[in-house]
């Protein structure tokens, strides 16, 4: 191989991994800047009666069953109001996913974990898969949900029973 004996890299080498390292705490900090305000929303009129009333409910059904659903619609003028103020929901934009950034599309898919452990039999790669139609995501995204969960050592994905 030929080389340049005039140049060493090393020096721009350094200063990109430094750019990415500022990059990535820019990063970090929208991320911890969200957890601090996520969801606050619920926590106020006029969600906050909603909630109080349906989320002991929502805590004994299946996610994706027709109960779940119906308590879905109970709580449609909260969610209304939810997803107008919080840009992690893909209801949030007129073109639901396709209009969210990186930060938004983070904050839904752990937004998704969490819940999975509030619910009944909760499991974020069931979840993945009946969100996929719902929110029309490409089979790459939910591959990359999936390999996310699996780095960060969620549970496993449910068994087939078949």
């Amino acid at each position: 191989m030929e080389t340049n004996n005039n140049y060493d890299s090393k020096a721009d080498t350094l200063t990109h991994i430094k750019r990415v390292n500022e990059l990535l705490g820019n990063v970090a900090i929208e991320f911890i800047k969200r957890g601090q305000v996520h969801d606050d929303s619920k926590i106020n009129s006029p969600e906050k009666e909603y909630f109080d009333r349906e989320t002991p409910k929502l805590k004994n059904l299946v996610y994706g069953t027709p109960e779940y659903q119906a308590s879905l619609d109970a709580l449609k003028p909260a969610l209304d109001n939810h997803y107008a103020k919080n840009s992690h929901h893909p209801e949030h934009y007129p073109n639901g996913i396709d209009g969210m950034n990186l930060f938004d599309l983070a904050e839904m898919f752990f937004d998704w974990k969490a819940a999975t452990e509030r619910g009944k039999n909760g499991n974020i790669y069931t979840s993945i898969e009946k969100n996929k139609g719902r929110f029309k995501m490409s089979d790459q995204l939910c591959h990359i949900f999936e390999n996310t969960a699996k780095y960060m050592k969620y549970e496993e994905p449910m068994k087939s029973l078949n």
